[in-house]
């Protein structure tokens, strides 16, 4: 086996390629007037995106929430006689499918009916949404924080290359469209992973600057986003001249630890830009850093997001034939993970970028393109930062008990990626759910209020079979109540909880509930709250 160089050199590459003339000025990155590429190209370039995926998650799959490479990966570890059904491509066709349906203005609530028509939503945020579209609930609401646990993760980030595939030269084109469609299961920083995605498969088409690609696709992100602050650490890492290790370890340390589900949309996104950064445009190198990058990430989609640039970059030609000929340009299959489709899929890989190129065009021309003899002239488009899409998760309490405030709870990841973790913040319906961003300081709720004559604080304190917390209820500096509160043999447990204030009654008070995860002797796991009032 050969094994993969210890540190990866960089440098610029031609801004002139195949049909496809780019004007650009390579010492500040900044995009041009106008490119024209042919439409042969532009669907070969498409065709690449596609394949790229698959091809990708094809050599990755055994890192996926696993430990990383050591060693190149460029041979499948079985074999392949056609493309298997997977969400980081079946999400894709549902949406091109779509915007054949309803046209190129498609909107989030009727990809919500191809959806449901298609059977989406096997794991991660996108399973979330399937079960939310079930229970009568629409797009956009699908993918916010108030429906979605974990909106946060990589849906939309994996499912965003079409996206850019669309708008080839017009990022922000690319970018609303990954914003819109993306709320379908993702909010905040799941759909601002979808707009640096497609963002850079729109300028790949016009940029063969590999870091270029990546600092104009991050400027469509707006700078108060952890998303944008993650690609901006690692641009200024590179600049300084560090290695792909280094950085690689930096993301994982910064963003990872704040974020622990191994599909988490920041660091994994990080690592997506890492790639194409160091990847230099070269397909199994950019394919074997995602495999390398870290233990314990999303490596498979991590991949494909970085590998669809390439495709975008240069083709199927950059692609390896030994690799892109087992299958058989087709994709079939009859179910995704736990989840039978309706009708069985078939379709070929040649077929969906013909499609795709049909649809782009179409969006193309509308947006100020024009089609002569069988090439296109398109105005290429400066990134243009989006506004803010902010959620803490402190915001949590506005749809629960605005009364609260919630202090240091975490993100964790259970119900996404890697199974195992042991709590995630999140609301179900009129129940809030928690777990601390720091096990030593646990989880807070605060709320100062005036008392009354007999005043009592009443609330269900619940947790999950085989878990465990410890309750603390201060009222100022007075611990008024301590107890564990366990979950049963086999389901999650309620305890229903009274505290008598008439000692500080008449007076205003600072009420703080803890959820103390380190408990002798038990196995921390979510604190679930509901009903909390003051009397």
């Amino acid at each position: 086996m050969k094994v993969i160089p210890a540190a990866i050199r960089f440098a610029a590459i031609a801004v002139c390629f195949g049909d496809a003339l780019f004007v650009a000025d390579v010492r500040s990155g900044s995009l041009g007037k106008t490119f024209t590429i042919s439409r042969a190209d532009y669907e070969d370039r498409v065709r690449a995106v596609w394949t790229a995926q698959i091809v990708a998650v094809l050599l990755d799959w055994p890192f996926e929430h696993q430990t990383a490479s050591m060693v190149w990966v460029d041979r499948y570890p079985r074999p392949w006689t056609t493309a298997p059904v997977d969400d980081d491509w079946y999400y894709e066709m549902t949406a091109l499918g779509g915007f054949e349906r309803y046209g190129i203005g498609m909107t989030v609530e009727q990809l919500g009916e191809q959806w449901k028509e298609h059977s989406c939503g096997s794991w991660g945020s996108s399973e979330q949404a399937r079960l939310l579209l079930e229970r009568g609930i629409k797009p956009p609401h699908t993918g916010h924080p108030r429906h979605n646990r974990l909106w946060f993760t990589i849906g939309p980030q994996f499912s965003s290359d079409l996206y850019g595939a669309l708008a080839p030269g017009l990022p922000n084109l690319a970018g609303r469209l990954a914003r819109e469609l993306g709320h379908i299961n993702g909010y905040a920083e799941g759909t601002d992973g979808a707009v640096f995605m497609a963002g850079m498969i729109s300028l790949a088409f016009v940029e063969k600057d590999s870091k270029a690609i990546v600092r104009n696709a991050a400027r469509l992100v707006h700078p108060d986003s952890p998303y944008r602050q993650c690609l901006d650490m690692i641009v200024g890492l590179a600049d300084q001249g560090r290695s792909f290790e280094e950085i690689a370890n930096a993301v994982e340390d910064r963003w990872h630890l704040e974020y622990p589900a191994t599909n988490n949309a920041v660091a994994n996104g990080g690592l997506v830009a890492l790639c194409v950064w160091f990847g230099e445009g070269d397909f199994l190198k950019t394919v074997n850093l995602a495999a390398r990058a870290a233990d314990f990430t999303d490596a498979d989609c991590n991949a494909a997001n970085a590998a669809a640039v390439v495709g975008a970059m240069h083709g199927m030609k950059c692609l390896p034939p030994h690799l892109v000929a087992p299958l058989g340009d087709r994709i079939a299959g009859e179910r995704m993970g736990p989840v039978k489709f309706r009708q069985p899929v078939e379709v070929k890989i040649s077929d969906l970028a013909k499609r795709t190129a049909a649809i782009g065009t179409t969006f193309l021309l509308a947006n100020g393109a024009k089609l002569a003899d069988e090439v296109l002239n398109i105005p290429a488009q400066e990134p243009m930062t989006q506004p803010a899409e902010l959620f803490r998760l402190a915001d949590l309490t506005q749809f629960w008990n605005p009364e609260w405030t919630l202090e240091r709870a975490g993100f964790g990841g259970a119900g996404g990626g890697m199974a195992g973790i042991r709590g995630i913040t999140y609301l179900e319906g009129e129940v809030l759910a928690t777990y601390p961003r720091d096990e030593v300081r646990g989880v807070v709720l605060r709320r100062t209020v005036k008392l009354g004559e007999n005043p009592f604080l009443s609330f269900q304190a619940g947790a999950d079979a085989g878990r465990a917390w410890e309750l603390n209820v201060y009222a100022n500096n007075k611990l008024m109540e301590k107890r564990v509160i366990e979950g049963g043999t086999q389901d999650r447990k309620w305890e229903e909880i009274q505290v008598d204030l008439s000692s500080v009654a008449g007076q205003t008070v600072h009420l703080r509930l803890y959820q103390r995860v380190l408990v002798p002797k038990r196995v921390a796991g979510n604190a679930y709250w509901k009903a909390l009032r003051v009397w």
